[in-house]
Order: structure tokens, then C-alpha cells, then sequence
């Protein structure tokens, strides 16, 4: 095996840590290679993964969120700073995805997005198809990827914005049909053979990282990979490999070093690269980190009149009489149940009134004109915040027919209080909707703007969101109505304050305990574990 060649430029130096200690490199080769004679495994369907999948990531020491998002928005609704994102470049099977995953362990950061190149292989003509069968496509050729995607997506996870990724399956060479979605995170980390050979690509790149693996060990593994994995041959990888995948190295891929803010030599053994990448990324972010502010949301907006995007439910002695039942610590739970569901109901066919409506005629049984009006819009669609919010799914149902229904559930990060994205579900073609968006109660207004702008970056207009709660503090509406001017607010009642735990004064209590019968969190907060709403 040749020694690895010097280069110009950063380098970091490191132990050469294939096989167990003693063994020497031919003996590790030898162990990697496929047995003589050894019976392939049948032909499997291999897809691309975006790193994404599973949504988990579980080290040694903590889980890791890889399908995520923290809160990129501060408290007047704007992004802070963009995400820090780190592109990993190499040969083929030079260790890249393994480095990325030890430099995630290390970073110890709860959210992160790892990005794959396999993702964005162009669509084959049937021709490519036909040559990529034979394995005379060359796949590692710059043209084989689709960089205009590729820039377009890391621009917006970057940018905190949900994407589509495509899934590529590497035995019929083509795209799947169903795209993942991805959301952006505190770190991005994009690897690919091609990872630098586009210019418009590596501006968006804040660190550049080189794995330089020496070509042997790269062949092994290739071999190892596309055998036991992807169901190939080794004549057929061999033919591959000294046709296309060598001459793209030494042509386009080597060359890229010279671009490489650190050349990381032999790949995941070279933990002392590791170590000191990982140092300079935590000061890196450290100067990004984002803080969700309560403090700066109850003081913001003190003493001034309630927006006009605001509208509260009239205060009839009906209304208030069932305020007066839900709110009474004495109810039993099935009053407080058929009074919440009175209130839910009210409130909806309130909040329906303020949907785009435009004239239209019909004709009556009798045979005669009517000028009335019908829904302008495409559709509605209910999206519950977790786990009040979807009490009052059967309300909307009852009265939107055929209505679709997302969920989203945001919980509260217990090391840095900041409102985390933890699960979504939704519809498909959402932009097109008017979104009615569910909350029981509305305190500080963190998890209500988190949910909205879920929904922003999945392209829903601002003024087609309506958020509707049955109870709400003067600071959650003047914090949600400052974010998002355009985001109609609908509720039955507005109280004056919030206390050190952030609950709503007089309020309501705990509205799901109450609702669902369990016990109170200790800690008062309005729900077990979640965002302060």
C-alpha cells in the first residue's frame, strides 16, 4: 500500500487506525475484502438516505434529533442567524459519512441535519438507464448531480425552512416517488464525493472538510459496500471503478483539497482532526447560539392596546356563564368537558366568519334565484398543537366537512427553556389551505409562534393562519400579533397576565389535566413537558 502523498495547504496528522493494534494494513484489507468463493447475498433494493432517517440518532451519551428543529425565531417572530453548515468532501468510500456522524457525537448538540450527495442524482434518460444496467455510466462525473437542487435545498435549511429531498434507489438508478421533508438545525453537515465543485455551492459551506483516505482502502471498501449492499458483482465494480470512479478522483475530486479549509488523512481514525474540528465548531456556534427570551416576551408589549387582528368571541351572559363553569376549580370533569366543547364550538363557527367568502347564485326547490355566498377559498385544513390543541378537533370537524387535520407537538427543552419542534404531521399541499390552527390556551405565546412559523416554512400565506384558543393572556396575543402582523387571532376570552410559571391569571388551570383527567405537572407548567403556550 502506497504512503499517503504530502499536500499544500492545512493539513492535520494522525494515527493510522484501520485494523486492531498489531495488525498490519495488508492483514486489515484482507479483512475487509469478501471471502474467496463466499455466496453473494441477493440483489437488494438499496435507497439513498438523507441522513435523516431514522429521525434519531442515539450516542453513547444522549439522543440526537435529526428530523427536527429548534426555534429559529426570536420573540418579534425573525431569524437570527443561519445555520452552521459543514460540507465533507472525498473520495468514494474514503469514510465520509463516518466522520460526520463521530463529529456529531462530539459536538453534542441536539439538532442537527446530515445531508447526503447520493440524494440529488439527476433522472437518467432510458439510454443512461440502459448504460448504467451495464455499469458503463459514470456516476462520478460532475454532471451526474443536480447542483441547482442541491444549492436550492441547503439555501433553505440554512434558512430554517422545511424541504423535499429526493430518495434515490441505486439498483434501478432513479428517484423514488415520495420525496423526504427535512427541517433545518443547529448544524448541517453535507457530504458527497462533489462536495466542492460548485462554486455557488461552497459559499454556503462555513467549514470545508477533506477526508483523505488512501485509494486501496477506498477500493476495499467500495468493493465490500456495492457487493453486500447494492447487490452488484465484483467484476462489474471492479469495471466500474478503473473506469469511471478512479480517473474522477485524480480529475475532479482530488483537486477540490485545494479548497478544503482542513484535509482530515485517514478518515475516522484520525480522532486528534476530530477533536479539533469539533473545538473550533463550538466556538463557531457559540457566537450563533440562539436564546428563546421570555423575559423580552412579557415586557415587550406592556401597556399597549390589543391588536386589531384580534377577535374575541362576544361576551354574552351565555359565554360568560360557561367561562364561569370551566373556570371554577370545583366543576367536575364532565362538566368541564361539555362546557369546554360548548365554548369550542362557539368559537369555530366565530372564527369561519372571517374565511373569504363571494357571492354566488342558487336556485330553490321553487324554482327561484337565491343571491347568496360560498367559500372562495380552496380548502380548510385544522392543525392541532399537542395535546390540548387536539380537543378541539372534533369542534371543527362538526362543522367543516371534509376538513383535514395535522397535528403538531413542540415541548420544552429543560436544559435552555427554548420551545422545541418534536413531531409534525401534515397535510400535503398545505399552502394552498386556509389553516386553522388549535390551542386551548395561549400564555407567553412561544409555542403558538414556533407552530405558525412551522407553517410559514411549508408555505402557507400568513394571512390565510388563524389561530384560535379558548383562552389567552394579553402577552401570548401582543407576542403572536407582533411576529406575525397578518395571522388572524380568535379566542373567547383575553386575561391580564401571566405568572412566574407563565400560567394565565385568573386562567383556567391546566386545560389537558383537567380535560383528560391527569395529574398537574409539578412544576405548573400549562402542559407535562410542553412549550409554554
Amino acid at each position: 500500500m502506497s504512503s499517503p502523498p504530502a499536500y499544500p495547504g492545512i493539513r492535520i496528522s494522525g494515527c493510522w487506525a484501520l485494523g486492531a493494534e498489531g495488525s498490519s494494513n495488508a492483514e486489515s484489507l484482507d479483512r475487509l475484502l469478501p471471502p474467496v468463493g463466499a455466496r453473494r447475498s441477493p440483489r437488494k433494493r438499496t435507497t439513498s438516505q438523507c441522513k435523516s432517517e431514522p429521525p434519531l440518532l442515539r450516542t453513547s451519551k444522549r439522543t440526537i434529533y435529526t428530523a427536527g428543529r429548534p426555534p429559529w425565531y426570536n420573540e418579534h417572530g425573525t431569524q437570527s442567524k443561519e445555520a452552521f453548515a459543514i460540507g465533507l468532501g472525498g473520495g468514494s468510500a474514503s469514510g465520509k459519512t463516518t466522520v460526520a456522524r463521530m463529529i456529531i457525537e462530539a459536538l453534542d448538540v441536539p439538532w442537527v441535519v446530515l445531508l447526503s450527495m447520493d440524494s440529488f442524482y439527476k433522472v437518467l434518460t432510458t439510454q443512461q438507464q440502459e448504460q448504467a444496467a451495464h455499469n458503463n455510466f459514470n456516476f462520478d462525473h460532475p454532471d451526474a448531480f443536480d447542483f441547482d437542487l442541491i444549492v436550492s435545498t441547503l439555501k433553505k435549511l440554512k434558512q430554517g425552512k422545511s424541504v423535499k429531498v429526493p430518495v434515490y434507489d441505486f439498483t434501478t438508478h432513479s428517484r423514488k416517488k415520495d420525496w423526504k421533508t427535512l427541517y433545518g438545525a443547529n448544524v448541517i453537515i453535507f457530504e458527497g464525493i462533489m462536495a466542492f465543485a460548485d462554486k455557488t455551492l461552497l459559499e454556503l459551506l462555513d467549514m470545508k472538510i477533506f477526508v483523505d483516505t488512501d485509494s486501496d482502502i477506498r477500493l476495499v471498501r467500495r468493493l465490500r459496500r456495492d457487493i453486500s449492499e447494492r447487490g452488484r458483482d465484483i467484476e462489474g465494480v471492479i469495471k466500474q471503478y478503473n473506469k469511471f470512479v478512479k480517473p474522477a478522483f485524480d480529475q475532479y475530486i482530488q483537486p477540490t483539497m485545494r479548497v478544503a479549509d482542513i484535509v482530515v488523512p485517514w478518515g475516522s481514525g484520525n480522532t486528534v482532526a476530530i477533536d479539533l474540528i469539533v473545538q473550533h465548531m463550538h466556538s463557531q456556534l457559540e457566537e450563533r447560539k440562539l436564546r428563546w427570551d421570555m423575559a423580552a416576551l412579557a415586557s415587550a408589549h406592556q401597556c399597549h392596546p390589543l391588536p386589531r387582528t384580534l377577535s374575541v368571541l362576544k361576551s354574552t351572559p351565555q359565554v360568560r356563564g360557561m367561562h364561569t363553569i370551566i373556570r371554577d376549580k370545583e366543576t367536575s370533569r364532565d362538566e368541564f368537558i361539555f362546557y369546554s366543547k360548548r365554548l369550542m364550538r362557539l368559537l369555530i363557527e366565530h372564527a369561519l366568519s372571517f374565511l373569504p367568502f363571494q357571492d354566488c347564485v342558487v336556485q330553490t326547490p321553487q324554482g327561484q334565484d337565491y343571491a347568496g355566498k360560498c367559500y372562495a377559498g380552496k380548502q380548510i385544513t385544522g392543525v392541532s398543537i399537542l395535546r390540548a390543541g387536539e380537543t378541539m378537533e372534533p369542534a371543527l370537524r362538526a362543522v367543516c366537512k371534509d376538513v383535514r387535520i395535522g397535528t403538531i407537538l413542540i415541548q420544552t427543552n429543560q436544559h435552555t427553556g427554548e420551545p422545541e419542534l418534536h413531531y409534525l404531521r401534515l397535510p400535503k399541499d398545505i399552502s394552498d389551505d386556509h389553516v386553522i390552527l388549535m390551542d386551548c390556551t395561549v400564555s407567553t405565546g412561544a409555542a403558538a409562534m414556533m407552530a405558525v412559523r412551522v407553517l410559514l416554512d411549508h408555505d402557507v400565506p400568513e394571512d390565510k393562519i388563524f389561530l384560535l384558543s379558548l383562552l389567552m393572556a394579553e402577552m401570548g396575543v401582543h407576542s403572536v400579533a407582533y411576529a406575525f402582523p397578518r395571522v388572524r387571532i380568535i379566542t373567547t376570552a383575553v386575561d391580564k397576565r401571566v405568572n412566574d410559571l407563565f400560567r394565565i391569571i385568573p386562567g383556567i388551570g391546566n386545560f389537558g389535566d383537567r380535560y383528560f383527567g391527569t395529574d398537574a405537572a409539578p412544576d405548573g407548567s400549562d402542559e407535562e413537558e410542553a412549550a409554554p403556550s
